[in-house]
C-alpha cells in the first residue's frame, strides 16, 4: 500500500540581514523505514528529490533500490527564517524482521530524518554543508566552516507525520 508522510523543519537564520549566507535547504534527505524489500525493520533510506526511487541501506553490503521518492519539496524563505514542507512516498506492505523479531510499521516505530543545509561564506567565498537531524538534542547552533559566524539556530525537531 503507498504511504504518505510529511516532513517539516525550520531553521533560524541570524545571518539573514548582516552577511547573506545563501542558507538553503539541499533536495535530498534520509529517513528511517521498514523496508518491505529487505525485511528489515528502520533502515535509513536516501532520497533526492526528482529521482523516481529512493535507495534503502538494506545491510552492511546490500544497498537497493527502494520504492520510494520525494513526492514535493517546498522552500519558504522568511525575513529571519528558512521553512521546508516536503512530503514522500513510499510503497509498504506488512512483514516481519526476522533478524530482530518484530513486526514492520509504517512508519517505522521510532522514525527519524536527516535533512541537508547548504551556504556560500561571502567572505571567503567557499561553499558548505551541514545537516540536522530529528533525533538530536535541541538548541543547535551551527557555524560557518570559513568564517565561523553562527549560521542557523535549530530549535525543535523536524516533524515527521503520517499521512495516508
Amino acid at each position: 500500500m503507498l504511504r504518505t508522510v510529511e516532513i517539516t523543519a525550520e531553521l533560524l537564520d541570524p545571518l539573514r540581514s548582516e552577511q547573506f549566507h545563501n542558507l538553503h535547504w539541499q533536495k535530498k534527505l534520509q529517513l528511517s523505514l521498514d523496508c518491505f524489500i529487505c525485511e528489515r525493520t528502520g533502515r535509513t533510506t536516501h532520497f533526492e528529490f526528482g529521482e523516481e526511487r529512493a535507495v534503502c541501506t538494506g545491510d552492511q553490503e546490500s544497498e537497493h533500490p527502494a520504492a520510494a521518492r520525494i513526492a514535493s519539496f517546498d522552500i519558504t524563505q522568511g525575513q529571519d527564517r528558512l521553512i521546508l514542507r516536503s512530503v514522500v512516498d513510499y510503497w509498504w506492505a506488512p512483514f516481519r524482521d526476522t533478524k530482530r523479531n518484530r513486526l514492520a510499521t509504517a512508519p517505522t516505530s521510532a522514525p527519524w530524518v536527516r535533512l541537508y543545509v547548504g551556504y556560500r561564506c561571502p567572505q571567503s567565498q567557499e561553499t558548505g554543508s551541514f545537516s540536522l537531524q530529528s533525533n538530536m538534542v535541541r538548541p543547535v547552533n551551527t557555524a560557518c566552516a570559513h568564517c565561523v559566524k553562527t549560521l542557523a539556530i535549530d530549535t525543535q525537531a523536524p516533524g515527521i507525520r503520517l499521512l495516508a
